[in-house]
């Protein structure tokens, strides 16, 4: 079959010739993509639900450096299910013994609010459905939705499976066929849609009709190298569903979806305008999660959807638990949450500005585009040399510290924190930290201990090893305390000796855990005798905290 040709074997319905302008053609003379117009299509897909399809089982696992075992998938698709993701795809089956597994599990742990939706591929080329094994795998899946994916260039067919267009038609139809056949229902996942029709849009479109004709109920436009700019993906979606629409019909339409990837950096904008040009669902990972750059963000296409263009896609109650599902999976994946995170970021809703700040406590949305809470996060005061009164009065309110009223003593304590802040101490990220200094400066500060004096030594052993050791001398409600601790570095040991100095007294330091810990070198002149400051972060297990230390020397600023 020749490039551009618009019959096949395959069964698939022909393309008649477009009229000028029906599709849309990258015309090097024009310097424009030109676009139909859509009316009739546009009435047909405005009846259509709007999905959502989280693909962080498959796509999401293809990052660089993730692994999940059975019962981190488990747990995945029991959080996506609670928040009310309406198709959930799990994995391939056909690729591991562990995925297989993961859908015995969940056939028998029936789901509340998702479905459950298998991945494969079309068969092998010149091969019969008979006797391709993923299909066999695909069939015998309890997962009674399957997507599969299926090459829609011209240039991947030809280069990439090394096969003739029609043999890619056949492929097409044959493999969705059997699974129909098999009781299936079949989402269509179009490979490198986008960058094909932009190549030759009769053999693209060609492809999507091959699929009608067979049976599937949903076609998924893939922007599989992400290279789509939201204008772009606008215009092809709007464009396809006419020419869609004018070859079947209004009885054999089809709905249509987008998958888009974030190498452009434009994934949630380009599946936004993806349902905004009629697609009807709208697939991602959760955190974006994917191979290379990774994929739109589910979580972010959900909150715009929901809170910008008035799609009810889940319950508020399910909404509102947007950032503790993002942080859950990100806990799971082992992966840190940026904290600019649209929505679920901790400072997603963080000012820091004094005239921010300032207006916030007046009036919420004059700095915040949604309130916090109806995605379950909360809006938070950033201290800092930039900070005002207001601020520092707000934030000490936040962590149930009662401030003086006046203006000038208010005036003071804030420029002691700028001081301190001028020293090196960054109170941004160490709460804790603040907290304590503002209840010392205003003498509500609980002494749980007093130092006597610390002493770390570290020994280099012939066999390589190194070990430190740390004596600390305190005073713990009027007793006085000895210990010595060690560990495989000087900070690990005095914190063990400061462990069984206090832990008797204060029972609750048994669960204390450092999660973090970063050390930045603050004037890089001065070498190794350079001020440093070490930021912590601790947690209990429920909650989690910051604290900084400033000092030239490391293990006092540890200390």
């Amino acid at each position: 079959m020749s490039t551009g040709s618009t019959e096949s074997e395959a069964g698939a319905l022909p393309v008649s010739e477009p009229e000028a302008g029906a599709l849309l053609v990258n015309d090097p003379e024009a310097g424009a993509l030109t676009v139909s117009e859509c009316g009739s299509a546009d009435n047909l897909i405005g009846q259509r639900r709007l999905t959502l399809l989280d693909t962080t089982l498959r796509d999401g696992e293809q990052r660089a450096g993730v692994a999940l075992t059975l019962k981190d998938k488990l747990g995945i698709v029991r959080r996506l299910d609670e928040i009310g993701i309406h198709y959930i795809e799990a994995g391939y089956p056909a690729s591991n013994d562990r995925d297989r597994e993961l859908f015995e599990h969940l056939a028998a742990e029936p789901l509340a609010n998702s479905t459950v939706v298998a991945f494969g591929s079309t068969r092998h080329k010149n091969t019969s459905v008979e006797q391709d094994p993923g299909l066999a795998a695909l069939a015998a899946c309890p997962a009674s939705v399957v997507s599969i994916v299926g090459k829609a260039s011209v240039d991947h067919v030809e280069k990439v499976l090394e096969t003739t267009l029609d043999e890619n038609l056949a492929m097409v139809a044959d493999t969705i066929g059997f699974l129909v056949k098999s009781g299936k229902r079949v989402f269509f996942d179009a490979e490198h849609y986008f960058d094909g029709y932009l190549d030759n849009p009769q053999y693209a479109i060609q492809v999507l009709l091959t699929a009608v004709t067979a049976g599937t109920e949903l076609l998924v436009l893939c922007d599989t190298n992400g290279g789509m700019l939201p204008h772009q993906v606008f215009e092809i979606c709007l464009t396809t569903r006419q020419v869609l629409f004018d070859a079947l019909g209004e009885d054999r339409m089809v709905d249509i979806g987008i998958h888009c990837h974030n190498d452009s950096g434009v994934a949630v904008a380009n599946s936004l305008e993806a349902v905004r040009a009629g697609c009807v669902q709208a697939q991602g990972t959760i955190n974006g999660y994917g191979e290379r750059v990774g994929n739109a963000d589910i979580l972010i296409i959900l909150a715009d959807l929901q809170l910008k263009m008035g799609y009810q896609l889940v319950s508020d109650q399910q909404l509102a638990r947007l950032t503790e599902l993002t942080h859950s999976i990100a806990a799971i994946m082992n992966i840190a949450v940026d904290a600019h995170q649209p929505y679920s970021g901790s400072n997603a809703f963080a000012h820091k500005a004094g005239l921010h700040s300032a207006s916030i406590t007046r009036h919420k949305p004059s700095y915040e585009h949604v309130d916090p809470l109806v995605v379950g996060n909360f809006s938070r005061i950033v201290i800092s040399e930039l900070s005002g009164r207001s601020a520092l009065a707000q934030k000490a309110n936040e962590l149930g510290i009662e401030l003086p009223g006046s203006s000038s003593d208010l005036a003071d304590l804030l420029n002691k924190v700028k001081e301190r802040e001028g020293k090196g101490f960054s109170y941004e990220v160490a709460e804790a930290s603040l907290a304590l200094f503002l209840a010392d400066l205003t003498g509500r500060a609980e002494k749980c201990f007093e130092l006597e004096s610390f002493r770390v030594l570290t020994e280099k052993h012939e066999d390589g090893r190194a070990i430190s050791e740390a004596t600390i001398k305190l005073s713990v409600a009027g007793e006085r305390v000895v210990t010595t601790g060690e560990g495989v570095g000087p900070v690990n040991a005095l914190d063990a000796a400061l462990r069984m100095a206090i832990t008797r007294f204060y029972p609750e330091v048994k669960n204390f855990e450092l999660t973090d810990y970063k050390v930045r070198v603050l004037d890089e002149s001065t070498g190794t005798s350079a001020v440093t400051r070490v930021l912590i972060d601790t947690s209990d297990g429920s909650r989690s905290w910051g604290t900084v230390g400033v000092s030239e020397n490391i293990i006092e600023a540890s200390w």
